[in-house]
């Protein structure tokens, strides 16, 4: 048997003809687990885990869950930021290779020296970061909440924000605030191709085009709405409008239509259509399978570092704090 340590996933056999759904619902009761996922998960993980929501949601969840155990199906950023708040919970994740393109976009020992050179400034960070360069950090935000946070501080608050230059351009743009912006971006939404955004619009003159804050300026012009991972989907339930162009994660689509099983959904494509630069491969890398195994041997587990967390903690919870304040 191969164990998380040598490839990140416990790779154990899975008796042939096993139901994973019912023996996922047996162990998680038996072991006291609850399941949070992210909306970018596939639609058979959405559809068991006990909740599905975006990154401030799922942080919610994790903050306030009497659960043992924490399996979360998302990508690391999002198991160490559960870890930090609840360190005395055990915290798994299906495959320790689900990283985030934006995280790695920025290294904490960087974004610190980033930090120095700029004294004076408050620092904001996305929450699609790493527990160390959230212990540099002043507040956490997410995309539901970050102009509202933003906002929070006085207008000649000097702010530094990072890691995404995407979302940071847009919230500058909207909020008329200059903060100073590490250069990081998403892989899946900066491949999201105007052109064909456009080609698609002319074939359905009727659809509107949501998109996520993460993209490129160009696209966030051409579209009719723009929101978070979350936003996006209350705004279709809402919408009279039958027929919608999806520039974030495909993966939303699968609640989008549960939620509106009347309308329709396109994803919008990326610049390569030999790929599937729409779906995040790596959140496409947990699956049920790793799951059953990752909830039956209770591994690989997420740690993070005890001063670390310390530090952490308090952007997060600050986070928190300032959402519930605003209602959000």
């Amino acid at each position: 048997m191969l164990t998380n340590q040598s490839i990140g996933y416990m790779d154990a056999p899975i008796p042939k003809g096993l139901n994973l759904k019912e023996e996922i619902n047996r162990m998680r009761k038996e072991k006291n687990a609850v399941i949070l996922a992210h909306y970018y998960q596939t639609g058979d993980i959405q559809d068991i885990a006990d909740f599905v929501g975006d990154s401030l949601a799922l942080a919610q969840q994790a903050a306030k869950t009497t659960a043992d155990i924490i399996v979360f199906c998302g990508v690391h950023f999002m198991g160490e930021t559960a870890k930090v708040l609840c360190p005395d919970k055990k915290v798994l994740v299906p495959d320790l290779n689900a990283g985030c393109s934006l995280a790695d976009s920025c290294p904490a020992t960087d974004f610190a020296e980033f930090v120095k050179q700029h004294p004076g400034h408050v620092v904001i960070s996305y929450v699609n970061t790493t527990a160390a360069v959230k212990a540099v950090t002043d507040v956490v935000v997410t995309s539901t909440n970050a102009r509202q946070i933003v906002e929070s501080f006085p207008k000649d608050t000097k702010i530094i924000f990072g890691p995404d230059r995407n979302l940071g351009n847009y919230i500058n743009g909207i909020t008329g605030r200059k903060m100073v912006l590490w250069d990081g971006a998403c892989h899946v939404h900066e491949q999201f191709s105007l052109e064909k955004i456009l080609e698609l619009k002319k074939q359905y003159p009727d659809a509107e085009v949501i998109t996520h804050p993460e993209c490129k300026q160009p696209v966030i012009q051409v579209s009719d709405f723009v929101g978070s991972t979350a936003a996006l989907l209350k705004h279709t339930v809402k919408s009279d409008k039958k027929r919608f162009i999806v520039a974030t994660e495909s993966g939303v689509i699968h609640e989008m239509r549960k939620q509106s099983p009347d309308k329709e959904f396109i994803p919008a494509p990326p610049n390569d259509s030999t790929c599937a630069c729409n779906e995040c491969n790596f959140m496409r890398l947990n699956t049920m399978e790793k799951l059953y195994n990752c909830l039956k041997y209770e591994l690989p587990e997420i740690f993070v570092d005890e001063q670390v967390q310390e530090k952490a903690i308090r952007p997060i919870k600050k986070m928190l704090e300032i959402s519930e304040r605003l209602g959000l």
